[in-house]
């Protein structure tokens, strides 16, 4: 009779922890959402960065946030995460954004969420084909030759060469290395990422003497032979000291720092949605799967979203864990 009771005793333990478990599991899981306001996620001009922001957003949507996908510029969103008017932030590139980033951490207003696990380098690169007009390359001074200019020009920049850099919310400052450096270019903006990729790749199919922006990870340096511009190595007085590089009076005398892309949020937003931020911070990919990503984009012409949500049928082994 004790045995029988002893069993009936464990066996109701064992039931009552198991109901327990449950219903902890049950008021963890409605507790997600915690807010039903809208999360801000930033998209701008890039299929790369947007791909990214639509796998994040799309994820936490399946944990019953509300989303919406706000278009920014790429430096001006780092206001838009200050005043909380953005929530979410599209990756911010060291290469390009290094100080507005520290600025916008520095400010107490805006969280450093972790680097997404990509390193990356972007400046300025040309089809090896380019220096048999430019002899001398990858050496920068080799672009002050003014026969190497006068190859590099189109009827918009003539006679100096033209250098074409990504869309102007990208707030790239190849016009302030221009100057410092005394180039006789001109700098060009793309409308688009898309524009920029089709525009190097037309003058390469006609072997035309370009020097455009690019980086890496990214499909058309790994798809076409050529090499990035050699410059005075970056220092982080470069861009903020004129005394700093070969130019005593200007700044941007460098090449560009590298580093890693970055996530960052509005730091008033992690006690509103605080599962949807730890998503965020787990969130990681790799280069390889970077490059693989964008070329189903830019390349096969496949939707941005669908490309992000055919990534999420095909990989729930990776972001199962960054839900849990």
């Amino acid at each position: 009779m004790k045995k029988t009771i002893n069993n009936f005793l464990k066996s109701y333990l064992i039931i009552s922890l198991l109901f327990f478990s449950f219903l902890v599991g049950s008021i963890a899981k409605a507790a997600t959402p915690e807010s039903k306001d809208t999360i801000k996620v930033v998209i701008m001009g890039y299929s790369g960065d947007n791909i990214i922001m639509q796998i994040y957003g799309e994820l936490i949507s399946k944990l019953g946030y509300n989303i919406e996908y706000t278009p920014a510029d790429y430096i001006g969103q780092f206001a838009g995460l200050k005043s909380g008017d953005l929530h979410i932030g599209s990756p911010g590139w060291d290469t390009t954004a290094k100080d507005v980033m520290a600025d916008a951490w520095g400010s107490g207003t805006v969280l450093n969420m972790g680097n997404i696990g990509i390193s990356v380098f972007e400046d300025w690169w040309y089809p090896l084909y380019v220096k048999d007009k430019c002899p001398g390359l990858p050496n920068w001074e080799a672009l002050l030759d003014a026969e190497c200019a006068k190859s590099l020009s189109t009827a918009e920049t003539s006679p100096k060469g033209r250098f074409l850099e990504g869309p102007i919310e990208w707030g790239g400052t190849g016009n302030l290395r221009i100057e410092a450096l005394g180039l006789p270019l001109e700098v060009i903006n793309a409308g688009s990422d898309a524009a920029l990729g089709a525009d190097i790749v037309a003058a390469v199919k006609r072997k035309q003497p370009i020097i455009a922006w690019t980086w890496q990870p990214y499909w058309l340096p790994a798809m076409y032979p050529g090499e990035f511009v050699a410059w005075p190595e970056y220092g982080d007085g470069c861009y903020d000291d004129a005394s700093w590089g070969p130019n005593p009076d200007k700044t941007h005398d460098c090449g560009n720092p590298t580093g890693y892309m970055w996530k960052s949020a509005w730091a008033g937003g992690e006690s509103i949605w605080p599962k949807a931020y730890d998503v965020w911070k787990k969130f990681t990919l790799d280069e390889k799967t970077m490059g693989d990503l964008v070329y189903k984009s830019d390349i096969d012409g496949t939707d941005t979203m669908d490309v992000a949500k055919d990534w999420i049928a095909e990989n729930e082994s990776i972001w199962g864990e960054w839900l849990k």
